[in-house]
Order: structure tokens, then C-alpha cells, then sequence
């Protein structure tokens, strides 16, 4: 093993160990993040709850059945004859909270003993309204007027207000995370628990245009799309998004991103990992992708996109599964997984031996080749000159292999080159717009 793929080994272990890198080792990881409520709030001016019922507008309809029904499981809690975190939990991934029920909208939070809540938000001038403890929740029926564009947030016994972590309908502001009632321009939403073919259930996030979505892009490391106050920074890629583009951001597991992100095996630091990338690549072609089709619809186009880990396995995505994607993006990929530690197939090696495909392809990176992109190992892949970074040498070298298999240049592949640009979410953030804009233009 050559000096620059022990170094590459050992920031690729601290990585796994910290479960994030905001530098340019290379690959980085990010760790698995929930979207924390924020604290504080707007101040309202005066006001109490509204006393129309307004049917809300904008947002999705639920997948796992109608208002109704939600509301039956909601009674069903009442009654003792459901499990309150299961039966919220099914509603979550229904018509989704708050939920349009008789007399208002219902709003719900498990006892988590941080209690009693209340709800606060514009359509009450940010006043809290006790909810009822029961059944092992808290809940409240209230009505509002005109719902479209109204924030709240719920308000714990410390009298701490924070975004309701079952709302569907969700967005950022000076405040931190708010929920929102309904709303019908660009918005984000969340599905919770989503999980199948051997992959642990997990958060998605969408980002969904005020009109009809033409272009679905699923990207990877969900956590770090949006969230401007991120643990590790953010792509805020719902601001490079066009009007007609929905985004869907899967959350990453954690500790087992490197495993699902990755198409084979490596050593590092003499140990194993990785390798379940077809497994992955199964659960978001027939698991997430079906849902999301059946809430917003079949799109125009449908792509996947990624940075580092998340874009090698949208690479190998587009392998895995031919035809099924009509673009595949990678930022600052670790195209050298397989050959840092081990003797595996690299992904450069499988797209030279599998000729140009029908997905249309975007890769980049920062950095810069250092001294000279090199394969001083001879294991076939440019990884081996101790000063390049993020990756650039094996983002060339694989975008010269697709060029040479018939891949013509701003037709079906882009290459972008940011001269010294770290391996990080702000890094990625400044030139998401170009994979994004070459997508739309599909």
C-alpha cells in the first residue's frame, strides 16, 4: 500500500469514526441528522384561533389513505385500542399532521414526559392554546382560517417552542425550523419511517414546487440539503432548484453510510466496510421512488445525484438499474472506492466495461491534481499523488473513460472543474446549480 492510500485509509477511518469531514479528505462522511425544531418563534400581533374551517391548500395528499381514516386511528388511540406512537406514526405516513378533521385541524405530540404542550402560531398571534393529555399524547382540535401560509410551532413545559416533529409541511426561518398548517407556494415536507428491501427506515425530504413538478431529483444525504443550520452545513438546494424541479433528499443512516453507499467492499484501516450499494440502489428505485410518484405524480424526467459517497452510488445507481434513470449527478465522487485499501472493481473500471448507457451523466469536483493525477500502484486507478484533493483525479479519469465510450460533452455528460474548492456541503452548495440547471434542461 502506497503512502498516499494510507492517508487516504486513515481520513477515511476518522471519517466513519465521526461520522462527518467538512475538510478535503476524502471520502468525507455525513452523519445522520434529525431536522432539531428551532427555538423562539415570530411574535404574533393579537388575535385568538380563528373561528372558520377552511379546507387547507398546497401540500400532498397521503399515500397510506385518507383524512378520515387517520382520523378513525386517532380515535382508535383514544380508545386504548391503539398503540399511540404506532398509530401517529401510520397517520404520519398518511394524510400526515396537522390533520384536517371535524371542527379543525388536529394537532399531536406523543407524551415524551416534556410536558404539557401548547400550540402557538400565526393564526392564534403566537398565544398558547393548552392541549389535552391523553392516552399517552397530547393533542388539540382547533380551527384557522384561510391555513395557507400559516407557521406553528408546539411549545413544551419549559415553555420552549420548537417545530412539530410529525408535521408534514415544514420550512426555515430567522427562527429555525417551522411547521407549517397548509401551503401551496414552494415548500418542503417530510415522510417519516421509510424503509424496505433490507434498508432501515428513514426520514425523506421533499422539496416541492409551487405548480407541477416535470423533473423528480432524488439526492442522497438528505440531512444536509436543506437545513441552513445543519451540523454539517447545507446545501440549501431548495434555492437552486427551478420551478418545475421536486427534490426528494434521503436521509443517509448514519454509521451504515459508508455500507449502503458504496457498490463493493474496501479495506480500511484493515478493516472491511462497505458494499450493500445494491441494496440501496433497490430500496430508492422501488421503495422510495414509488411512493413519491404516488403522492406528486410521475415526472417528466427522474435523476439521482450525490456528493462524494452519495456520488458514487448515484453512478452506480444508473448502472444497477439501466433505463430506470434519466440522469445520474456526482459532486466531488469517491470514484477510487475499491482500490484504497483493497483490490476491488472501482466504478471506473465498470463503466469502462459497460460502454455509454442511455442515463445522461454530470460529475465535478474541487481540488486540483497536485504534482500530477498518478497510478503509482498500478491497481488502475489516478489515486495515488499525496497532494491532489477532492477526488479530481478520479473524476477525470473517469471522465475521460466516458468520453472515449461515446459520451459527448453538454449533450449526455458535463464535467465541472472548481479549482481548490474543498470536499464540503458550502463547497457544494456554491455549484449545486449546475447539475441542477443540465438536469432541468432535460
Amino acid at each position: 500500500m502506497s503512502p498516499a492510500v494510507t492517508r487516504r485509509a486513515l481520513a477515511l477511518a476518522l471519517c466513519l469514526l465521526l461520522a462527518a469531514c467538512s475538510d478535503d479528505s476524502e471520502p468525507a462522511s455525513h452523519a445522520a441528522t434529525g431536522g432539531a425544531g428551532g427555538a423562539g418563534g415570530s411574535a404574533g400581533s393579537g388575535g385568538t384561533a380563528g373561528s372558520g374551517g377552511a379546507a387547507g391548500t398546497g401540500g400532498a395528499a397521503g399515500s397510506g389513505g385518507t383524512a378520515s381514516d387517520d382520523w378513525a386511528v386517532f380515535q382508535s388511540i383514544l380508545d386504548g385500542k391503539t398503540d399511540a406512537a404506532g398509530g401517529l406514526a401510520k397517520i404520519a405516513k398518511g394524510a400526515g399532521f396537522p390533520l384536517e378533521v371535524p371542527g379543525g385541524f388536529l394537532f399531536v405530540h406523543l407524551d415524551d414526559g416534556a410536558g404539557p404542550y401548547a400550540l402557538q402560531g400565526d393564526h392564534n398571534g403566537w398565544q398558547p392554546e393548552a392541549m389535552k393529555a391523553e392516552a399517552g399524547l397530547f393533542w388539540i382540535v382547533t380551527k384557522i382560517e384561510s391555513p395557507d401560509g400559516k407557521k406553528y410551532k408546539l411549545e413544551d413545559g419549559k415553555q420552549t417552542l420548537a417545530a412539530d416533529p410529525l408535521a408534514r409541511r415544514f420550512g426555515y426561518d430567522q427562527y429555525g425550523e417551522y411547521s407549517s398548517v397548509r401551503i401551496s407556494a414552494a415548500h418542503l415536507e417530510r415522510w417519516l419511517g421509510v424503509g424496505g428491501t433490507g434498508i432501515p427506515p428513514r426520514t425523506l425530504r421533499v422539496r416541492v414546487p409551487a405548480g407541477p413538478a416535470t423533473h423528480h431529483l432524488y439526492v442522497h444525504d438528505g440531512q444536509n440539503l436543506f437545513d441552513p443550520n445543519g451540523a454539517f452545513g447545507s446545501w440549501k438546494l431548495d434555492q437552486s432548484a427551478g420551478p418545475a424541479t421536486l427534490l426528494v433528499g434521503i436521509d443517509n443512516a448514519g454509521g451504515l453510510r459508508m455500507d449502503e453507499y458504496t457498490h463493493v467492499g474496501d479495506v480500511i484501516s484493515g478493516s472491511t466496510t462497505g458494499g450493500k450499494g445494491d441494496a440501496y440502489a433497490d430500496y430508492v428505485k422501488d421503495v422510495v421512488r414509488p411512493l413519491i410518484e404516488s403522492v406528486y405524480g410521475k415526472p417528466k424526467r427522474a435523476g439521482v445525484m450525490g456528493s462524494s459517497l452519495g456520488g458514487l452510488i448515484a453512478f452506480h445507481q444508473a448502472l444497477r438499474h439501466p433505463g430506470a434513470w434519466d440522469y445520474a449527478a456526482s459532486l466531488s465522487g469517491t470514484f477510487g472506492w475499491g482500490s484504497i485499501g483493497a483490490k476491488n472493481e472501482t466504478l471506473i473500471t465498470r463503466w469502462a466495461k459497460a460502454g455509454k448507457q442511455g442515463t445522461k451523466l454530470y460529475l465535478d469536483s474541487g481540488g486540483g491534481p497536485g504534482s500530477g493525477c498518478v497510478d503509482s500502484d498500478g491497481d488502475g486507478t489516478n489515486d495515488d499523488t499525496p497532494d491532489a484533493a477532492d477526488n479530481y483525479c478520479e473524476t477525470v479519469q473517469l471522465r475521460d473513460v466516458l468520453s472515449s465510450k461515446g459520451y459527448v460533452f453538454d449533450q449526455d455528460l458535463w464535467h465541472w472543474w472548481e479549482d481548490g474548492a474543498p470536499h464540503n456541503e458550502a463547497a457544494w452548495a456554491a455549484r449545486a446549480f449546475r447539475p441542477l440547471q443540465a438536469f432541468e434542461k432535460l
